[in-house]
């Protein structure tokens, strides 16, 4: 009997895995933040906004900044209990959905084109503190939407990109 009850345990739990979806991570803290935060939302693209390579090349530290880009760049774009993800230059291709990759957003296919096309989005308050929830259920965003951000350039010693962002308008959803 103990040992039946040990199988179908391990049964279950090898199935929820293989529905998981192999590669991909679970957003734990997106159910928690569900609601979609409209302050952050604006409701029209911004006309001057740039893809992610040409602000990665022009941008100084400090400069305002709208930058387009795609939600990827890793496995796991989105950061756990906060509003921060990584964007990639809309111009470089993720994989495609024929290719049978569980992760598209992982740019596994066009790693080599990542450096100088990539920058973190940390989005903001008022009062310029990062926000602690993820951006998932904040915005309401998925990996491989396309998203313009309205913010501030940020450049540390290695040459990285990041925009701190109080404005975000989704483009496409996914």
């Amino acid at each position: 009997m103990k040992l039946t009850h040990t199988l179908l345990t391990l049964s279950l739990v090898a199935t929820t895995a293989i529905f998981a979806g192999c590669g991909q991570t679970a957003d734990k803290s997106a159910s928690t933040s569900s609601q979609v935060d409209s302050d952050l939302l604006i409701e029209s693209e911004p006309a001057d906004a740039k893809d992610v390579g040409e602000v990665f090349e022009a941008s100084k530290d400090g400069d305002e900044v709208t930058i387009v880009g795609r939600i990827g760049g890793s496995q796991a774009p989105f950061v756990d209990g906060l509003a921060a993800f990584t964007i990639v230059d809309t111009g470089i291709p993720h994989c495609a959905d024929d290719e049978g990759c569980p992760t598209p957003w992982d740019y596994c296919c066009t790693t080599n084109q990542l450096p100088g096309n990539q920058a973190t989005v940390k989005i903001v308050d008022e009062s310029g503190q990062p926000i602690p929830k993820t951006a998932k259920g904040l915005l309401g965003i998925n990996e491989l939407s396309v998203v313009v951000v309205k913010g501030n350039a940020v450049r540390d010693d290695a040459g990285n990109l990041s925009v701190t962002a109080n404005q975000v308008y989704v483009k496409d959803k996914k």
